[in-house]
């Protein structure tokens, strides 16, 4: 039987995460997107990226998660990046949305691995964190034609905040809408199950040194 557990990202996983992150982009969002600017994003260019954001945050609280599905093998299934909410978080000419808030960068699972619970356990192990560092509220945005992201979020507790979007895309406008969660009041991201089921986040034992959907 397969284990599911998520854990903090180590450098060496910057590849697999900048593969996990196109390979989910070309699936989920093949007619949301421009063809050409899915294929043309840079899987080496993605890669560096990400190695700089789980070697160097720019604090404490930004934060990269893997999903880990472990079986015979261990596979790294998806992933999540958060952080304190900053400019990317806002709507246009929304004022800053202060230190207790946190904001989902991104949270993915590579689609043959969806419906297995990694993206709740991302999800639920992204919360404590937010706990752990002082946050009292979330935000996520979501493409307005991304009904799988609304669905998941929603359904762990979060809602629209009535802040809306649209990203410019190659001159193509796409619409968003952001959404948002308390993370201490019960019942918004507590339904999540017992720790058993979520699985635990492992400290990487590596030194200290940015569409999100995710399938339950």
């Amino acid at each position: 039987m397969a284990l599911g557990y998520v854990r903090t990202a180590r450098p060496d996983e910057a590849g697999e995460i900048a593969r996990i992150q196109l390979a989910t982009w070309r699936t989920a969002y093949r007619r949301l997107l421009p063809r050409h600017v899915l294929d043309e994003l840079d899987e080496d260019f993605l890669a560096q990226r990400w190695r700089a954001a789980i070697e160097t945050p720019p604090s404490a609280r930004h934060r990269v998660l893997v999903a880990v599905e472990q079986g015979e093998s261990a596979y790294l299934v998806g992933f999540a990046a958060t952080g304190p909410a900053d400019d990317d978080a806002l709507a246009p000419g929304e004022d800053a949305l202060g230190p207790d808030v946190a904001a989902v960068t991104e949270l993915l699972v590579e689609p043959r691995w969806g419906r297995r619970g990694h993206g709740s356990r991302l999800l639920a192990a992204s919360v404590d964190l937010w706990r752990e560092d002082g946050f009292s509220t979330a935000v996520a945005w979501a493409y307005d034609e991304d009904a799988a992201t609304r669905k998941f979020l929603t359904g762990a507790g979060w809602a629209p905040d009535g802040a809306r979007r649209a990203l410019d895309v190659d001159d193509l406008l796409v619409p968003q809408q952001r959404l948002h969660v308390s993370v201490e009041e019960r019942g918004s991201v507590e339904e999540r199950g017992p720790v058993e089921e979520r699985g635990s986040v492992e400290q990487s034992t590596e030194p200290e040194r940015e569409p999100r959907p995710a399938d339950d």
